[in-house]
């Protein structure tokens, strides 16, 4: 059943992202540097992140990445991170600012 909530939340996302309000990789990476820049390192010109969390360079260099999965993930409470009360744009904003750092 998981799964396919999964799966039904992925294609909802994908087609808000696709839609009129595309997902903006500049806002996400405001979020990024307020809300996941204590743990994780957002950008090259940071000079401090936990040692044990990816980078979002690493996150976006993931052969199964997608910004989908990503913006998922964040709207999906977990445990080994913090919950922030992110919006399905702001998830959006955040995976497109990601995927921006894929090489």
């Amino acid at each position: 059943m998981r799964a396919f909530v999964t799966r039904v939340l992925a294609v909802a996302l994908a087609t808000v992202a696709s839609s009129a309000w595309a997902a903006d990789a500049d806002h996400g990476a405001d979020l990024a540097r307020r809300w996941c820049a204590s743990c994780h390192l957002v950008e090259g010109t940071q000079k401090q992140a936990s040692a044990d969390v990816p980078s979002f360079s690493q996150i976006a260099q993931k052969v199964d990445f997608t910004p989908e999965k990503v913006a998922f993930f964040l709207l999906d409470p977990h445990p080994k991170m913090p919950s922030f009360p992110l919006n399905r744009l702001e998830a959006a904003d955040i995976a497109a600012y990601i995927g921006s750092l894929r090489k």
